[in-house]
C-alpha cells in the first residue's frame, strides 16, 4: 500500500464527519441547492475534496463502491480500502458509484432497488465538471422550483419514472456538493 493511501481523511474525525454527514443529508433533502463544504477530506487525484468527504462519511465495510474510469486507479483503491474499508465491486453490486458522468456510463447497470426494498439501490457520485444543460427542478424539498445544471435530461427523467425505485445522485466539483434524489422532477430549460 502506497503512503499516499495513508494520508488524507479527516484531521478531527468526530467533528468533521458529523458536519460532513449533515451536509450530505441537507443537500439530498434540498435537491439542486449547492453547498460549499468546509472541513474536507482529501484523497488521491482525481477524487475531488467533496467526493472524498462523501466517501469518508457514507462508505464503510458494508457499502460496496464501484470506481469508474480514471477514478479506478491503485492509489484511489488503496485510499478507500484504508480509510473506509469499503469493498470495491462492479457497477451491479455497488451501493455507491464514483466517477465522472461519462465514466459512470449506462445507468441501467446499477441497482435500482426492488419493490420490497427500494432502498437497495445505488447512489452515484458524479465527480468533476460536465457539459451542462440548464434544467428546472421540482418536487419534495423544493418550495416551487429551482434552477440547476445537469449533464443530460433524459436519463434523469427516466430515473424519476422508476420511482419508488431508481438511483440517487450527488454532484461534486472541488469543494462544492449538491444532490438529486430520485423523487425530483426534471424539466428542460429554465422557467421564465
Amino acid at each position: 500500500m502506497a503512503s499516499e493511501a495513508l494520508t488524507g481523511g479527516f484531521e478531527d474525525a468526530p467533528r468533521q464527519s458529523a458536519r460532513a454527514f449533515r451536509a450530505a443529508l441537507e443537500v439530498m433533502a434540498r435537491p439542486g441547492e449547492v453547498q460549499e463544504l468546509g472541513d474536507l477530506g482529501t484523497a488521491p487525484a482525481p477524487v475531488s475534496p467533496a467526493a472524498a468527504t462523501l466517501l469518508l462519511v457514507l462508505c464503510d465495510p458494508e457499502t460496496p463502491v464501484h470506481l469508474a474510469g480514471d477514478h479506478d486507479r491503485p492509489e484511489v483503491r488503496d485510499w478507500i480500502t484504508f480509510h473506509c474499508g469499503a469493498p470495491l465491486v462492479g457497477p451491479g453490486e455497488a451501493a455507491f458509484g464514483l466517477g465522472t458522468w461519462e465514466a459512470l456510463g449506462e445507468l441501467g447497470q446499477y441497482a435500482i432497488g426492488t419493490a420490497e426494498y427500494p432502498d437497495r439501490s445505488a447512489t452515484l457520485i458524479v465527480d468533476g465538471a460536465f457539459a451542462a444543460q440548464p434544467v428546472t427542478l421540482a418536487g419534495p424539498g423544493i418550495k416551487e422550483s429551482r434552477r440547476a445544471e445537469l449533464p443530460a435530461v433524459g436519463p434523469f427523467r427516466a430515473n424519476r419514472a422508476l420511482f419508488p425505485l431508481g438511483l440517487d445522485f450527488y454532484f461534486c466539483d472541488g469543494a462544492t456538493l449538491w444532490a438529486l434524489p430520485r423523487t425530483t422532477r426534471v424539466a428542460e430549460g429554465e422557467l421564465a
